[in-house]
């Protein structure tokens, strides 16, 4: 079985269907996968993503070149993050790397961060500096910025405008019993300013922002180890100080992912934990009430979970990257199934 670590979903193949990439590997050698979808959420072409085994705990797509199709970014641990170019039919030629080639990358998150027209990759490193590499419009990425401290433990990073002036800041989870915060955009790429959120000594692997109680400011949703997974509310004040535990269980909690599960117009939130199962929790009265709903009775050891909808039936399906066991989707078939 796999070491998977991370899983993107997009049409690579430009078909019209969504296709899946998965990391492998984490601190073992191991090769990434493209599964190919047959239109109908059915995946029985895959192939290699290299003949290179990488140590990948992350990846994103996206068009990194500006040609109209997805390329690939591999975030790896202790090794150089690689970057593979789309020929437009799904096939990969490896390009380039990004970044600091020894770092211990946790995550990657994708953005035009610097609102040039084109898409730039923030790399999160556990133990180590965070990084942006800007994209110079063509696939390449020669200058690098940093952002929080030189020993940050930042498993993810998410990027949003939170205190609605125009420009994107940024929110990290940070392990090893480190603060939380969100670093504000100065507008020059600068994060000088920082507001904390949480209790200063969480264990915080994933994080996400939506307006979930839809009063106009975004909030932050965090999946933390071992301890509850925490909403907190945004306000004009931008101090997060408001919060609401939605998962009281003290799993080990990996990742997150948003999205209108249940369609009915509201923010939904699944979790993925290690050893525990996975959970989807809907949303009811704008955050108010939460029903849980245990994905299955499988205590997996999920490292990543996104929505995607893979069928075409306008409904997002759950996608799990499991770590030693197989790799999972769960079909959403609507209210009332």
């Amino acid at each position: 079985m796999k070491k998977s670590a991370s899983v993107s979903a997009g049409d690579i193949d430009n078909d019209g269907d969504i296709d899946i990439i998965v990391a492998n590997g984490r601190h073992w050698p191991e090769y990434n996968k493209v599964f190919y979808n047959s239109g109908h959420g059915i995946f029985t072409v895959s192939k290699l993503l290299d003949h290179i085994a990488e140590t990948s705990y992350a990846t994103e797509l996206a068009d990194f070149d500006g040609d109209g199709d997805l390329d690939v970014a591999v975030g790896n641990d202790m090794a150089p993050n690689a970057l593979y170019l789309n020929d437009g039919k799904g096939n990969f030629i490896r390009a380039d790397h990004f970044g600091n080639p020894y770092s211990p990358t946790r995550n990657l998150k994708t953005a035009d961060i610097d609102s040039d027209g084109d898409i730039d990759i923030l790399i999160t490193n556990r133990g180590k500096e965070n990084e942006i590499c800007l994209n110079n419009g063509k696939g390449k990425f020669t200058e690098t910025v940093y952002f929080g401290t030189k020993d940050d433990s930042t498993i993810d990073v998410e990027v949003a405008d939170i205190n609605i002036d125009g420009k994107q800041d940024l929110i990290l989870a940070n392990r090893d019993g480190q603060q939380n915060y969100i670093y504000l955009n100065d507008g020059g790429l600068h994060f000088n300013q920082k507001i904390p959120f949480g209790n200063g000594t969480d264990e915080t692997r994933s994080v996400g922002v939506a307006d979930i109680d839809q009063d106009g400011y975004p909030d932050i949703i965090t999946a933390n180890i071992e301890e509850p997974n925490v909403i907190y509310f945004g306000s004009k004040e931008i101090n997060y100080g408001r919060k609401m535990i939605f998962d009281p269980a003290s799993d080990p909690s990996y990742s997150l992912d948003l999205g209108d599960i249940d369609g009915n117009g509201s923010i939904d939130i699944v979790v993925a934990n290690s050893g525990s199962p996975n959970k989807v929790f809907l949303n009811f009265n704008k955050g108010a009430s939460w029903k849980e709903i245990s994905l299955s009775d499988e205590e997996l050891h999920t490292y990543d979970i996104i929505l995607a909808d893979l069928n075409k039936d306008n409904r997002p399906d759950i996608i799990e990257s499991n770590s030693d066991a197989i790799n999972y989707y769960y079909r959403n078939k609507g209210v009332g199934n």
